[in-house]
C-alpha cells in the first residue's frame, strides 16, 4: 500500500482533473487523421512489402498474431513509453525547472527511440520526415503534460495515434505478399 501510494504521488494520479483530459482527446483524433492522411499522401513512397516483410522474418508477425501486437502496442507500449519518455523525463525536468531541456530532451529522446523501428522501413527522407514528426508530437505531448501535471493527456494522443498506425499495419497485412 506504501508503494501504490507512492507512485502515485510520482505520477500525479491521485486527484485527476478529467476535464483537463479533453486536450488529448481532441489532439488524439487529430493525430489519428493526420496518420492516414500521411499514409494516404506518401504511400506510393512506402515500400509497403518490405514493412510486413520485417515485420513477418524480425518479428515473427502473422496476420493471426496481429490483434495481439496491435493492442500491446496500442496500449502497453504506450503507456510504457508515456510513463518513460513524459511522466518521468519530462515532467521531473520540468518540475525542476529545466524546461526548455525537458522539452527537447524527452522529444528527441521519444523521436530516436522510434527511428530503430522503422529504420529499414523507408527511404532517407521518409526517415527524416518521420524523426521530425515524432519529436514535434513529442513536444505535443509534453506541452499537454504541463495542462495536467500528468502523463495521461499525451498517453490518450499517443493511445489513439497508435489506433491509426496499426490499423494501417492491419491493411499492409492484408494487401501485401
Amino acid at each position: 500500500m506504501i508503494w501504490k501510494q507512492r507512485i502515485l504521488v510520482f505520477l500525479n494520479l491521485k486527484e485527476i482533473d478529467w476535464n483537463r483530459l479533453k486536450g488529448g482527446f481532441g489532439l488524439g483524433i487529430a493525430a489519428f487523421i493526420i496518420v492516414l492522411l500521411s499514409f494516404i499522401l506518401l504511400k506510393d513512397y512506402i515500400n509497403m512489402d518490405g514493412i510486413t516483410g520485417d515485420l513477418r522474418s524480425r518479428l515473427n508477425i502473422t496476420l493471426e498474431t496481429y490483434i495481439f501486437v496491435a493492442i500491446y502496442i496500442t496500449f502497453g507500449n504506450s503507456l510504457l513509453e508515456e510513463f518513460f519518455f513524459r511522466g518521468f523525463i519530462f515532467l521531473k525536468l520540468y518540475q525542476a525547472n529545466y524546461k526548455t531541456f525537458a522539452y527537447l530532451f524527452s522529444s528527441s529522446l521519444f523521436a530516436i527511440y522510434h527511428m530503430a523501428i522503422f529504420a529499414t522501413w523507408f527511404n532517407i527522407w521518409l526517415i527524416l520526415l518521420a524523426i521530425v514528426g515524432l519529436f514535434t508530437i513529442g513536444i505535443i505531448f509534453c506541452w499537454l503534460n504541463t495542462k495536467s501535471n500528468n502523463f495521461l493527456n499525451s498517453w490518450i494522443l499517443h493511445i489513439l495515434a497508435d489506433i491509426a498506425v496499426v490499423s494501417l499495419g492491419f491493411y499492409l497485412f492484408q494487401t501485401t505478399s
